[in-house]
């Protein structure tokens, strides 16, 4: 699949892992190279002095904040990791969506074409009533308004098939005329669902792991943000090679080094830090609520998809019934039209109620396969436990999936 945001969200996540790079660069110590040459002449003498030095830095870490802002964007990596999950199973799930709907479309336009040549036989028989003298002629002009107003409505379906191919061709990354699907039918029944599905599950939607890990970085971010009232501690050292050239360039009186070592403490800052530590606290809680939201939203979206699967279940069942009672309606009522004990507003009746059934059933066939699509993206993919990322996917300390026991670090 060559979807475009699917990219996009993998770039996203390199550059995440870049930072974090990045990141863990502040443990080390910054070396740097001086090398320098100068020739100059003075009273009527040219000498040539080389400098060949280097200088090393290094601020260490004493109170973690290096440390802790390595762990806030090693989370934020894992949430943009996540994020690619995301948008994998959104597009899937938008995919299969798109499928199925164009799978109706063609067993629409199957039924509507069935119609269609069902009409014309009525047409017929109305053709044969009228020249026997025993039905009138707006009876054939009706049945032929039957056939024609079908014909167009099946003509329709093709724009609204050549859509779902489109939408499907930009999903999976291809120019929509690249892509040409062959003509199928919906399956009578969607896949069946466990009785019992276990909560856990939920501990694989990504947008689930996402919000954790965005919670543990801000958390990190405190820490970042107490270690500004501490003192930073820097090692210096620089050394090399400095002098005339002719005095031997390498001899003891042209080496020079030196080493030092510093500590800055901020006495007064009008505040500045205790706001900072303010500010990543309301972050935190920002996002600890954005997490329990997320798993709230998770299990209504399941609950939703399993009320649908079982409700719309029942609903097929008694569609179908009606369906089988509309057909046998038809037919009745266009033996009783064929000897005269009818009129034909009862069979245009008896046939177009039979026709908005059939469509009707199509239709609690799609919503039942789109549900179904709808429950395994609501589940992070499916419902089978043994699909379940493993403990490496997702490093880190886990908040609990009860989004009611998470608390502040500080707590």
């Amino acid at each position: 699949m060559d979807n475009q945001s699917l990219r996009q969200a993998v770039a996203n996540y390199r550059q995440a892992r870049a930072l974090v790079e990045s990141a863990q660069a502040a443990l080390y110590p910054t070396v740097i190279g001086a090398p320098g040459i100068t020739r100059s002449r003075a009273l009527g003498n040219e000498r040539t002095s080389v400098s060949l030095q280097g200088q090393a830095s290094w601020e260490l870490d004493l109170f973690g904040s290096v440390r802790r802002s390595i762990e806030a964007e090693t989370a934020l990596t894992q949430a943009d990791a996540a994020q690619i999950g995301l948008v994998r199973l959104a597009t899937q799930a938008e995919v299969a969506t798109n499928y199925l709907s164009l799978r109706y479309a063609d067993s629409l336009q199957k039924v509507l074409n069935e119609n269609v040549e069902n009409f014309k036989r009525t047409l017929a028989i109305t053709e044969n009533q009228y020249n026997a003298g025993v039905a009138a002629r707006s009876d054939v002009i009706t049945a032929q308004t039957q056939v024609q107003t079908v014909q167009a409505a099946a003509i329709a379906v093709g724009l609204t098939r050549a859509q779902f191919e489109h939408a499907i061709a930009t999903l999976v990354g291809r120019p929509p005329s690249e892509l040409s699907l062959p003509v199928a039918f919906l399956p009578q029944r969607p896949p069946a669902v466990p009785v019992g599905i276990p909560s856990a599950l939920l501990e694989r939607r990504p947008d689930v792991a996402q919000a954790e890990r965005t919670v543990q970085s801000q958390s990190e971010r405190i820490g970042v943000a107490v270690a500004a009232f501490y003192p930073t501690v820097t090692i210096s050292a620089s050394g090399g090679i400095s002098g005339l050239t002719s005095a031997g360039l390498f001899s003891p009186v042209n080496q020079v080094w030196s080493v030092s070592a510093a500590g800055t403490e901020v006495l007064f800052d009008g505040g500045a830090r205790s706001a900072a530590v303010q500010a990543a606290r309301a972050a935190y809680d920002a996002a600890v609520a954005g997490y329990r939201q997320t798993v709230l939203t998770a299990f209504a979206e399941v609950e939703n998809g399993l009320a649908g699967v079982r409700i719309l279940a029942r609903q097929q069942v008694a569609q179908d019934a009606a369906l089988a009672s509309a057909r046998r309606a038809v037919e009745i009522t266009l033996n009783e039209y064929r000897a005269g004990t009818q009129n034909f507003t009862t069979v245009v009746t008896a046939q177009s109620l039979a026709l908005n059934n059939e469509v009707a059933a199509l239709q609690v066939r799609l919503s039942r396969f789109t549900t179904a699509v709808a429950l395994i993206r609501a589940l992070g993919g499916g419902w089978d436990v043994r699909s379940l990322p493993g403990d490496g996917e997702l490093k880190g300390p886990r908040l609990p999936i009860d989004a009611g026991q998470a608390v502040r670090p500080d707590e």
